[in-house]
Order: C-alpha cells, then structure tokens, then sequence
C-alpha cells in the first residue's frame, strides 16, 4: 500500500467512512464475506466495477438475501420495488464514480436508485472502487465523472446522448441525459455505516 492510499483512508476515517485495500479483485468476496453476515439483505447499485469483479454473480450463489435488480424480464413496477427494498436492506452494495483525496466520495445519477441509498436507509453500504477513481480534489472528481465515466456508461446503456458520439460532456438538455443527480458526501453521523473497499486495479469507468 503507497503513500497516496495511507492519506486517503486516513482522511475517510476522519469522516467517518470505514476503508480497507485488497491488492487485487481475487481477494474482494473473501473481504466481503468477513465482512456481510451469512443471511443478510442485499440491495445494489449499477457498477461496472462489480460486473468487472463478479461480485453479483458472487452474490446470487452466496448465503444471502440479494434484491437482484438484473433478473430478466422484470417490469418496471417490480424493479421500483427493488430499488424501495433497498433502503431497508442490511447491506447495500454498490461502485461509484470518484473518491477524492480528502476522503469524499462523488457520484452522477439518472433517477437516483445507486445514490439515495448511499445517503439513508441500509444499516451499511459498501463502495467498491479501482485505484483509477481516486481523485486529487472535488473538481477533478467532478470532470473525471462528466468527460470520462458518464459518456462511457450513456453508450453502455445505449442512450442517445450528444456525449455517446462525442466521448464528452457538452452539458446536454436531451431527453435521456443521465448527469441529472450530482451527490457529494463529505462525511458520516454513524461512524463507517458506509465503507469504501480500495482495489489496487483500473477497474469500471
């Protein structure tokens, strides 16, 4: 573990956020596993980093209760369904778009299902990020999430947005333009009710 990764989960602790690093995403489901009570509800956000790291996958043959929001052919009722379960699950799961160097941790949503739950309702959540979301201040998490993440997942989610051809932000008004929540969390009541898991690899967008 480097200098740069001490600092930073130094300043999470001093804001109440629980952190640990793993060298690579082999150790993450035994991490997890000591970490998340055999038989606990589970909700998630979408994350790339945990479709790269097959935490999902890991979730569904795992001992748990997991709100899997991926089934196929859910109706739009019943994935609403989830995304309230997962404000009263025990653990909610979930990557996120940049962690700065002063332990905050930044997203952009859509509709504000990966978000909201980070902010209230599970007992714990966990942030699973690669050391290529690292930060150095608010600003650069701010231009790393709109010129690199969020034009990379609009294309994965197969949006018709300015930024899917342009591979950049251009601050768009269209209709399905997913940079409308902008969440910062600076800090914690309950100390490490959320904890961010560090993975010494370039992982998600």
């Amino acid at each position: 573990m480097n200098q740069e990764i001490c600092t930073l989960i130094q300043n999470l602790n001093r804001n109440n956020i629980a952190a640990n690093f793993v060298n690579s995403r082999e150790e993450l489901p035994g991490l997890l596993k000591s970490l998340i009570p055999v038989g606990s509800t589970i909700g998630c956000g979408d994350s790339v980093t945990l479709e790269q790291t097959g935490i999902f996958e890991w979730l569904r043959n795992g001992e748990y209760c997991f709100y899997d929001k991926f089934v196929p052919g859910l109706s739009k009722e019943q994935k609403r369904k989830i995304y309230l379960d997962n404000f009263s699950a025990d653990f909610f799961i979930s990557g996120t778009n940049a962690v700065t160097m002063n332990g905050e941790i930044f997203n952009i949503d859509g509709n504000g299902s990966r978000v909201a739950p980070m902010l209230y309702g599970p007992k714990q959540v966990i942030i699973v990020i690669g050391s290529n979301k690292i930060t150095s201040d608010i600003d650069s998490a701010i231009k790393r999430t709109r010129q690199i993440a969020a034009p990379l997942d609009a294309k994965r989610l197969g949006k018709n947005t300015p930024c899917t051809s342009l591979l950049r932000c251009i601050d768009c008004k269209h209709k399905e333009r997913i940079c409308n929540d902008f969440v910062l969390i600076t800090g914690q009541f309950i100390k490490d009710r959320i904890r961010v898991i560090i993975i010494n690899e370039k992982l998600g967008y």
